[in-house]
């Protein structure tokens, strides 16, 4: 397995040694995008920062991981962790 990290050093502390192309990969993989368009509409970006709800690395990945329950995803706590650390990376940019 390799482990990559964000060489900004901005990345939370939950988000450390997270594996960023499993992340990307399980994110492909379980259509993510697709499930945000059934929801939201439009390209299913409008579910990133809905008002209240995500303000932090924590309840991002919260998050991540109750779309795992609900969806009987089956996911590792490491594979959420991954999945988290990219939404952190391309939508959200917390640093803490």
């Amino acid at each position: 397995m390799v482990v990559v990290t964000s060489a900004s050093g901005g990345t939370p502390d939950l988000f450390h040694g997270a594996d960023l192309k499993l992340g990307e990969k399980l994110i492909a993989e379980n259509k993510c995008a697709a499930c945000h368009q059934q929801k939201v509409g439009g390209d299913g970006s409008a579910i990133y920062r809905p008002a209240g709800r995500i303000n932090s690395a924590g309840s991002l990945r919260s998050m991540v991981e109750r779309c795992n329950t609900e969806l009987n995803l089956a996911l590792f706590p490491e594979e959420v962790s991954a999945m988290a650390a990219v939404l952190n990376r391309d939508h959200y940019h917390f640093t803490k």
